[in-house]
């Protein structure tokens, strides 16, 4: 049976006590229940302004443990990031992490971006590498006077400030990289004062487990978030393992292809399986889960409806 979201529903209330001078890494250490988040991009205009702030102000009904503001590539969005974060502290109650890129962008660009959250009162940073306009594929090149990869990326906003920092981090292993190197590079990241991380998209449980268990037997304990984003329409199929580096699965495919061109129906596909995958996840331990809403929140309170009775 499919459960009905409703907005005005009361959140559990663990998560009502949350105090908001916890960090991030704090609420995970605790590890009496799962976070859950949700992962924005700043507007282009005010048209997109107002739909960010109907989904955050319809999500926040719900007590998010924090939500986080994407940064886009080659700081192209940077003063939009800002904007956008300090709008989410002055109009709402949440912990805000804003996220920062290293492509493109000098180290004095770094630090005047790194100071602005900290100025603003942000405590939590996630520090990315970021890939190259065009996207993944493409080779990625470092800024002559910026930094070689998030392992810097993370000193430096250390070096600026009591912040909690958080990483990416890769289940269907990063381009041109390998399962190892991956473990290796998340190891490097805490050592550089990396908190939590928080994955790229994925749609396999396994591949998910695979490197939390790499990390364990590596010696490395670094909390993993699992991130993730219903497909709601055909042809985000191709554009999302694009994305999350893997096909997705054949009998997920299949699914959403077996209802057709219904796009109602391909949603209530999709949104199913994401809830699919974030219960399981969940039941094996998932530390907490972050959706990609792409700045409607529609999706994912139907997610979170689906996934009534699930301690979250």
């Amino acid at each position: 049976m499919q459960h009905e979201y409703r907005p005005t529903a009361v959140a559990p209330q663990d998560r009502l006590d949350s105090r908001p001078d916890e960090t991030i890494a704090q609420l995970l250490a605790r590890a009496d229940r799962p976070t859950i988040s949700a992962e924005f991009f700043p507007p282009r205009d005010d048209e997109g302004a107002a739909v960010l702030h109907r989904s955050i102000e319809q999500l926040e009904a719900l007590h998010p443990d924090f939500v986080s503001v994407t940064y886009g590539a080659n700081g192209s969005s940077r003063e939009r990031t800002l904007d956008a974060v300090r709008d989410i502290l002055a109009s709402t109650r949440l912990r805000v992490m804003g996220h920062l890129t290293c492509t493109g962008q000098s180290v004095d660009e770094l630090k005047a971006v790194i100071d602005g959250y900290g100025e603003m009162g942000v405590r939590h940073v996630l520090a990315i590498r970021g890939d190259m306009p065009g996207g993944p594929l493409v080779p990625w090149e470092r800024h002559p006077q910026g930094l070689a990869n998030a392992t810097e990326l993370v000193e430096l906003v250390k070096s600026r400030g009591e912040f909690c920092v958080g990483v990416g981090a890769f289940p269907d292993v990063h381009p041109g990289s390998t399962a190892e190197r991956d473990v290796q590079v998340l190891r490097d990241k805490q050592t550089a004062g990396a908190e939590f991380a928080i994955t790229q998209l994925f749609f396999r449980p396994g591949a998910y487990r695979r490197l939390v268990d790499r990390l364990r037997d590596a010696g490395c304990g670094l909390p993993v978030i699992a991130g993730m984003m219903p497909v709601i329409a055909i042809g985000q199929i191709d554009r999302f393992a694009e994305l999350s580096g893997a096909p997705l699965p054949d009998e997920m495919v299949a699914r959403l292809r077996a209802v057709g061109d219904d796009r109602a129906a391909v949603r209530g596909v999709g949104t199913a399986l994401c809830a699919e995958l974030a219960r399981e996840l969940l039941a094996g331990g998932a530390p907490g889960i972050q959706f990609f809403t792409q700045n409607r929140s529609v999706a994912t309170l139907e997610i979170l409806g689906r996934l009534a009775g699930v301690s979250w």
